[in-house]
């Protein structure tokens, strides 16, 4: 009877006549592994949670032009396959937004997408921060700390501009990607890592390596899929859809709801050649609200 009960998902049994001081260690540990098993569950919902919250969609992707047509159709068949992908084209027209539509598009969406710029960690703290560190490996490890990759663990590691790296840290990111494996500062146990690969850059990576500036086999690591994203100024039919998707945030945050664009603006918004892209031109429609006194924005108020 104790060993089925034990099996039925009993905690322990006690043999009669039992010995109180036993009796009450049983019943003591019981109580602990309950509340053990209560923290526990509340701890992983409070983990899911907070995953919903870092993952919750971003800015939406507007594009109406057969160019972004091309695009999301890729995204939506690449996205359901652990295949690493590079996204390319120039500042501002949306890497790091497409990144986040292939992770909530994949198996992964339930997980972390963890995105770095590769272009702001000094080679100093790179090994720090990709692959984390124990306690007391280096003067101010005060505490041990997980390095992103091993953070992105089950879900999407996005590099940003992953062209600025060094060719020495380009050398330690192809190990742990080639060895699926990372060996925190100060350890000696390697950590296995499952993480889905994407990276972005806005630089030509063929040029650089045929200048010794990028390794040609991280290059293959890396592009296994490449989406490059065109320039603004090549989507004309989405540059109007976006700068009205702009001024209806913008005119709603800043308490100027009815705020339109005149046929003026339309004009000279098309006229532009765009340098900075999506981007500029969102900056552009929120200083253009900012500063407008009037029931419409016409093309002075995108001097």
């Amino acid at each position: 009877l104790a060993v089925k009960a034990v099996k039925q998902g009993a905690f322990d049994f006690v043999l009669k006549p039992w010995d109180n001081n036993k009796l009450i260690a049983t019943l003591h540990a019981a109580f602990e592994l309950r509340k053990s098993k209560q923290e526990n569950s509340v701890l992983r919902e409070k983990n899911n949670t907070l995953k919903q919250q870092i993952n919750k969609p971003g800015q939406a992707i507007i594009g109406e032009s057969e160019a972004m047509k091309k695009i999301m159709e890729l995204v939506k068949r690449v996205a359901i396959t652990d295949a690493n992908i590079l996204i390319t084209g120039e500042n501002g027209t949306g890497k790091e937004i497409i990144a986040r539509e292939i992770h909530q598009l994949s198996n992964r969406r339930k997980e972390l997408m963890v995105s770095v710029d590769m272009g702001a960690i000094s080679e100093s703290l790179f090994e720090s921060e990709l692959f984390g560190h124990e306690k007391g490996a280096f003067t101010d490890a005060k505490e041990s700390r997980a390095g992103k990759i091993e953070t992105a663990h089950k879900g999407s590691l996005f590099l940003d501009e992953i062209g600025n790296l060094s060719l020495s840290l380009q050398a330690k990111m192809l190990a742990a990607l080639q060895n699926r494996v990372v060996t925190r500062l100060g350890a000696n146990n390697p950590i296995p890592i499952n993480i889905r690969l994407i990276s972005a850059t806005n630089k030509d990576l063929g040029q650089m390596i045929a200048n010794g500036l990028f390794r040609e086999d991280l290059l293959y690591r890396i592009n296994t899929i490449t989406i490059e994203i065109p320039p603004l100024r090549e989507r004309e039919n989405d540059i109007i859809l976006l700068a009205e998707y702009y001024l209806s945030n913008y005119a709603t945050k800043y308490g100027k709801p009815k705020l339109k664009l005149t046929t003026s603006a339309h004009k000279k918004l098309l006229q532009h050649q765009w340098p900075g892209n999506v981007r500029e031109l969102q900056h552009s429609i929120e200083r253009a609200v900012i500063l407008s006194n009037e029931p419409a924005l016409t093309a002075d108020d995108f001097n």
